[in-house]
């Protein structure tokens, strides 16, 4: 019985965290490019998580945004795409925000639209809530036509940042 008495139910419950884009987003992680191609994009996006230092295993990690690219495309319309991968030796999630300066670019997109901002979402392997969560919070926010207007437009990484604060 005094088993039962040291019981504490709330130790096997986590406690529900309210999760917030902008609590992934860091201002080292934020560009704008000019690539050529998706490849070339997703290649910029992981040097900068690599030269922030939030990089483990930049080969392997190439290598899980590339595979999960060929199993379907992660362009979800109206000019983004989700790219995307956990991978064990990461802390936390990071998003790192591309934005395409020029032309959009050919992503294989389901509305076959060109891709001109890109999200890329990386993170512990063993946490799938936190990971789902975070995506489908940021395709829900992205649907709207005023913040991608203003991520488009944005000429400062502060810009980028605010935008998500709004």
């Amino acid at each position: 019985m005094a088993t039962l008495a040291r019981f504490n139910p709330f130790v096997f419950f986590k406690q529900r965290k309210i999760v917030k884009i902008s609590d992934y987003l860091d201002e080292s992680l934020i560009s704008f490019i000019d690539a050529a191609g998706r490849n070339e994009a997703i290649d910029a996006l992981i040097d900068l998580l690599e030269d922030a230092g939030k990089l483990p295993n930049k080969a392997a990690f190439r290598k899980a945004i590339l595979d999960r690219e060929e199993i379907v495309s992660t362009g979800i319309g109206m000019g983004v795409a989700v790219p995307h991968a956990k991978l064990k030796g990461f802390k936390q999630f990071y998003i790192v925000v591309g934005i395409q300066q020029k032309k959009g670019l050919d992503w294989s997109a389901i509305d076959k639209a060109p891709v001109r901002l890109i999200f890329l979402i990386v993170g512990p392997d063993d946490r799938q809530s936190e990971y789902l969560q975070i995506l489908s919070l940021l395709t829900s926010a992205v649907k709207d036509p005023d913040l991608r207007k203003k991520l488009m437009c944005a000429t400062s990484t502060h810009e980028v940042l605010g935008a998500f604060s709004d």
